[in-house]
């Protein structure tokens, strides 16, 4: 707290500060006259006046009661210096709010004013108006803080507004409504296609004479080659078809002997032709409001075994499932602005990982994409797309023989396959708005009903289409689902064709 006061004899310093206060009116300019001194009523005893200031600027208050000194609650805020006894200058040094005490002859207390001290709105006021015309966007001050208040035609210009007033302070408070506020659903497909194809022929031979042995294409350890010569009949001890090169068991095996000039062979043929087909189709929707983030999650999280400190495991959890997350903005003309993050995640049991204590933890297969795009209501986007196109071939053969055209197919196995994927997400924005109060909202339950237990037991239905039911005579009301005790006398539902 700090004062300041007047002698009571009226001292040179009084005269002087009043002859320089005189001064300064008879040269005031037209402009001085503009910001002529504001008269505060000190001794008023139903409320305590308030004097707005802006930072940086000085106001001159003039009283309705002579003064001899005066206080100020927090000096940082405001700076007060006395001009006559019945005039002030106040400084604005900072944003608050503070109090002026007056005290008269013997430090009685005369009265008190509040002074608010803001920031300058007028050139921020200026330039709202200049950027802002068609929006109906005021500039206030509130306790120190720029305050922007009125209506904005759409949220953009409310954001741009905004980013401007953040330039004359740093807090500001948004209390501009949006004239329309504009929710936006967005529909997101995922559509995925795999196709594998595959083909694999394995050669394999087995010669047995009565001075040696020959293996060719057995693809087995030494250790478990057959040594001995097979019977007349039937194969030999150890003779194994060694299958086609992935390790899949073959879909054909053919098996000839031939036995000449005291030779047995075995001929072994393992074909295998593969061909697979897999498609997905994830479609989340989802509605958010223009300026706000939506997002949501169908699936769950399975637990993750994390191992800890001194041998202890800790759970972690790992989220899985069609995940969407975005945010809109409504921009001129109909313009959307979208910040789209989806992802669709699923179980990969063919690639695992092991953990303490014997726990294998499967890994995701996840598609996830991240980027923003601008298109207007109704246009669709494809924001991600994927065709991914592989080959692999392998060939095992005996060396020399193998190469030689057209026989050596004789002595090698060949494997063949191919994988191709095609991969597209398309998103696609509409403005929506809610339903009028009493319109039904439908579902995809709407048309079904569940079946009672002579649909289930007798015809073998899970559920019955509602146009189908049809109400027994004398029954009061529709029965369905499994009901146990049926009623001795009155009708239950039946599922009837028409």
């Amino acid at each position: 707290m700090s004062h300041k006061q007047i002698g009571t004899g009226r001292g040179i310093r009084f005269l002087l500060a009043t002859a320089l206060a005189a001064l300064a009116i008879g040269i005031a300019t037209p402009m001085d006259e503009a910001q002529a001194q504001k008269l505060v009523s000190i001794t008023s005893a139903n409320r305590t006046a308030t004097v707005n200031v802006a930072i940086g600027k000085s106001a001159d208050v003039r009283t309705d009661t002579s003064f001899t000194d005066v206080t100020v609650g927090d000096p940082e805020i405001a700076d007060v210096n006395v001009l006559t006894d019945k005039s002030l200058s106040i400084l604005g040094r900072k944003s608050g709010t503070t109090r002026v005490s007056a005290y008269g002859e013997g430090k009685k207390l005369i009265g008190m004013f509040d002074v608010e001290v803001n920031f300058d709105t007028s050139m921020l006021s200026a330039e709202i108006t200049r950027r802002f015309s068609h929006a109906g966007i005021r500039v206030a001050t509130a306790n120190g803080k720029i305050l922007l208040t009125g209506t904005s035609p759409d949220a953009v210009t409310l954001d741009q507004a905004m980013t401007v007033a953040k330039q004359f302070g740093p807090d500001v408070i948004n209390s501009v409504s949006v004239d329309s506020p504009q929710q936006v659903m967005l529909e997101v497909r995922f559509i995925e296609a795999s196709r594998q194809a595959s083909r694999e022929i394995g050669v394999q031979w087995n010669v047995f004479g009565s001075s040696g042995t020959a293996n060719i294409g057995s693809r087995q350890p030494s250790g478990n080659l057959p040594l001995t010569a097979p019977p007349k009949k039937g194969l030999g001890v150890g003779e194994v078809a060694a299958g086609v090169l992935s390790g899949a068991s073959p879909f054909g095996v053919g098996v000839a002997r031939i036995a000449a000039a005291g030779l047995t062979t075995d001929a072994f043929i393992n074909a295998l032709e593969q061909q697979g087909l897999a498609r997905s189709l994830a479609e989340p929707n989802l509605v958010a409001l223009s300026g706000d983030t939506a997002s949501f999650l169908a699936g769950g999280e399975y637990p993750i075994p994390v191992a800890g400190s001194l041998g202890s495991v800790t759970v972690d959890y790992k989220r899985y499932g069609v995940g969407l997350s975005f945010t809109p903005t409504v921009l001129k003309g109909g313009l959307i602005n979208i910040k789209i993050e989806p992802e669709v995640s699923q179980f990969d049991p063919s690639h695992t990982v092991s953990v303490a204590n014997g726990i294998s933890v499967p890994a995701l297969i996840v598609r996830r994409a991240n980027t923003t795009v601008e298109l207007r209501d109704g246009q669709s986007f494809v924001i991600g797309g994927l065709l991914q196109n592989t080959s692999s071939t392998a060939t095992e053969g005996l060396p020399w023989l193998s190469d030689v055209p057209v026989l050596g197919a004789l002595f090698s196995s060949r494997s063949y396959q191919k994988n191709e994927t095609d991969l597209a997400i398309i998103i696609t924005p509409r403005l929506v708005r809610p339903t009028r109060p009493g319109d039904v909202v439908r579902t995809p339950l709407d048309k079904t009903l569940p079946a009672n237990d002579v649909d289930f037991f007798l015809m073998g239905k899970l559920e019955i289409q509602r146009e189908v039911a049809r109400l027994a005579p004398g029954a009061a009301q529709p029965m369905i689902g499994h009901i146990l005790d049926l009623p001795k006398k009155g009708g239950v539902v039946v599922s009837v064709k028409n």
